[in-house]
């Protein structure tokens, strides 16, 4: 989904020089257009290029690499996870350099990483947050073999198998992830145009079946666990329209091998903005692209948050062209990342039918740009 509204307050210490003007420190500011000058911009569809793609992309503002999964223990015990990691620009690739003499620590890069765990079973959700500057071997991306780092949080890939590991809040994460199928091109062939305003569209991928097996510590304690993930792949330059606010983003895994991603951007009234989309995933790689129009959403319950955002907290979703109805609850209300910005995403349940028959699964959403109740 676009994501750019994640990667801003990235905080230094006062006094430390970069390469570039600083990123903006509000969500209105990234929320809204930033001067792109210089960036590469999403115009048009390309040619995707695989390993290459699931690398780094400097001629970009931004991209992150986004992981979400629900997991089983060996007692029965649920859980979902979130680790996400976001690069972004200060200054285009090839601006000038420093003079010499100039600090080490300076940088026109900057990456931030969320990570999350949903511990359905004692009832609670912990997550935690790092940000640090693409200097000193602190944080990374590479494409050649895959890896992308903040301090010991990670992302690495072999020939057939992807690594996560991260830690914080009481718990970590060693997880080996397996594709099933090749990348889902989301949008046009990839191209994902998210408003009229030139450069406001990214390239967007998706790998909705990762088969995931390793071990969770919970407070020191290891746990074996099993499971299914989700990795959102997109980069890019530009950011939401100027009547875009927010969003809310679907990622679903259904029991009979198909799949469901969608978003659906909002306006500053709440209604839903036309670009909306997504993508519907068959059970054997098969795909079609969702228009706005395709996918009717309607909200079945609420959730106050601590700082009194109001949250959607059930949905009823339908696709009529594909015959499908599902009801769509989180397995916890409170799964809200307190950091910056303060957002939602949790694990949810998905139940209901398609022609006719039941189907049940898992997956995970994500709410963005709530304002606080007055």
């Amino acid at each position: 989904m676009v994501r750019p509204a994640l990667i801003l307050a990235i905080l230094l210490p006062a006094g430390v020089a970069l390469a570039g003007a600083p990123p903006p420190t509000q969500v209105s500011g990234l929320l809204g257009q930033q001067d792109a000058a210089g960036f590469a911009q999403v115009l048009a569809p390309r040619a995707f290029s695989f390993p290459q793609d699931h690398g780094p992309h400097p001629q970009f503002r931004q991209e992150w690499w986004y992981f979400t999964g629900n997991l089983d223990a060996a007692d029965g015990e649920r859980l979902g996870f979130e680790l996400t990691f976001f690069r972004y620009a200060l200054a285009p690739e090839g601006a000038p350099t420093p003079a010499a003499g100039a600090s080490a620590w300076r940088t026109g890069q900057f990456y931030m990483a969320h990570f999350a765990v949903t511990d359905v079973a004692r009832g609670r959700f912990r997550s935690a947050q790092k940000l640090s500057r693409g200097a000193l071997g602190l944080a990374g991306a590479q494409a050649d073999p895959l890896r992308v780092w903040i301090d010991d949080w990670s992302l690495t890939a072999g020939a057939s198998t992807w690594r996560l590991r991260a830690a914080g809040q009481g718990y970590a994460l060693e997880l080996d992830l397996t594709p099933a199928g090749a990348p889902v091109l989301n949008g046009e062939a990839g191209f994902s145009r998210k408003s009229d305003e030139p450069g406001a569209a990214s390239y967007y991928y998706s790998l909705p079946r990762l088969a995931v097996r390793g071990r969770l510590l919970r407070d020191g304690e290891p746990l074996a666990v099993h499971g299914l993930a989700w990795c959102d792949r997109e980069w890019g330059s530009g950011a939401l329209g100027a009547r875009q606010v927010g969003w809310d983003w679907f990622a679903l895994q259904l029991q009979d091998g198909t799949a469901l991603m969608f978003y659906a951007l909002r306006g500053p009234d709440g209604a839903r903005d036309a670009h909306s989309a997504g993508t519907w995933i068959g059970p054997h790689g098969e795909t079609r692209a969702l228009k706005s129009g395709d996918v009717l959403l309607e909200v079945t319950g609420h959730w106050l948050g601590a700082d009194r955002v109001r949250y959607p907290s059930g949905w009823r979703l339908r696709v009529p062209s594909l015959s499908l109805e599902l009801a769509v609850q989180p397995v916890l209300a409170d799964q809200e990342l307190r950091g910056t910005p303060r957002y939602w995403e949790g694990a949810v349940d998905v139940g209901g039918t398609r022609a006719g028959e039941r189907l049940g699964g898992r997956g995970y959403v994500e709410l963005v740009g709530y304002p606080q109740e007055r």
